[in-house]
């Protein structure tokens, strides 16, 4: 379908990880002209408080785009009132929310970045989610957020940010046509992390469930990928001094096509996480011939076609440690079952490529463009 070109702000203020990959490959993709302005990926509470003054100021003409995108680590509610009647309508894409979003160790709930998020999204004229799971969640919070106000509840607000919500999936950026990667039988399976290095991701259960798989005699090499935005966890440390000769990446790659030449060697991609809204990292690793282990929770089920449940997903740490112990032989010995499967469970990653989603953004930012004509 042509569609007419027409001009968009894309405001991200937290530009790592998931968010630049989505951003990235929103603008790559699109019919339209994004203008992406950014912020570098840190200090994400300070994101919140202060990167719509940032924003207010570089951005001198407003007024001149169809509609503008934001993600959920502004405030949209203070950039709105600084532009005033030349902030386009506005678009809130939301990766995470700090209602549902888990404690650090040792970290005290501090309400006002829920706040921020509620605000934000009843000031979007549109509110998109990135999965089924991550919409039901935080409509299922919502209302027990609201009622720690001591009194005046707003119970309105649930209704009223439902009502222009929508999913959509975040797109990744791969062709339906690109090659399949097997892995090789004969040699020890290559495991990938390509997570955040944080608590979230739960590492420390990761790297027992490895070191009880290596007791056992069962051998693999790691590749441990994915951005470190502070110090390096200790979990990460210890490994690396465990298993250092069969460390063949420690740390993040800056360039795309050395990290995906690394999920195309790949053979496991294991996620342990305690906190998941979409995955694009697994998503990625699929696609390229990674055979998934994934928690059954959080969106991982959303991902993984249902046939393939039983092979992927566990429940605890002991079914994580049988099924990667048999994961791992069948590699080595190159069970055609197996390989089968990884080929079939690829393919189907091919429904999250921007090639096959990005006419429903556009459709999104034409619904925009026709709030400001109105």
């Amino acid at each position: 379908m042509s569609r007419q070109k027409q001009k968009f702000l894309f405001l991200e203020p937290f530009y790592g990880g998931s968010h630049r990959e989505f951003a990235d490959g929103w603008r790559e993709s699109s019919s339209h002209d994004l203008q992406l302005y950014t912020l570098p990926a840190r200090f994400w509470k300070w994101r919140m408080r202060g990167a719509a003054l940032h924003f207010a100021r570089r951005i001198k003409d407003p007024g001149e785009h169809c509609g503008l995108i934001v993600t959920d680590l502004m405030s949209l509610a203070d950039l709105k009132a600084l532009w005033g009647k030349d902030c386009p309508p506005a678009l809130l894409y939301v990766h995470e929310n700090q209602l549902t979003y888990p404690l650090a160790p040792g970290e005290q709930l501090d309400l006002h970045y829920g706040f921020t998020n509620i605000t934000t999204a009843l000031c979007a004229e549109r509110v998109l989610f990135n999965s089924n799971t991550h919409y039901r969640a935080f409509f299922e919070e919502l209302p027990r957020f609201l009622n720690r106000l001591p009194e005046y509840r707003p119970r309105w607000v649930s209704e009223a940010i439902r009502k222009k919500s929508a999913v959509l999936h975040p797109g990744c950026r791969f062709s339906p046509d690109e090659q399949i990667d097997l892995p090789p039988a004969g040699v020890a399976p290559l495991i990938i992390w390509n997570h955040r290095w944080e608590f979230d991701k739960n590492p420390e259960l990761f790297f027992s469930v490895l070191r009880q798989v290596d007791e056992t005699g069962n051998r693999f090499r790691l590749a441990l990928l994915g951005e470190n935005y502070q110090k390096v966890p200790k979990a990460f440390i210890a490994a690396r001094r465990r298993w250092g000769r069969s460390i063949e990446q420690y740390g993040y790659v800056s360039s795309r096509e050395q990290y995906l030449s690394w999920l195309r060697r790949g053979g496991i991609v294991i996620s342990t996480a305690d906190q998941e809204n979409f995955g694009i990292s697994v998503v990625e690793a699929v696609r390229h011939g990674c055979f998934p282990l994934l928690p059954r929770k959080l969106s991982y089920p959303e991902l993984i076609p249902e046939e393939f449940h039983d092979d992927v997903l566990f429940g605890d740490r002991e079914e994580l440690v049988r099924k990667l112990s048999r994961l791992l032989a069948d590699l080595r010995q190159g069970n055609p079952d197996l390989l089968d499967k990884i080929r079939r469970l690829a393919l189907s990653m091919n429904r999250f490529s921007w090639h096959n989603l990005i006419g429903g953004y556009d459709d999104e930012l034409e619904r925009l463009s026709r709030m400001r004509r109105g």
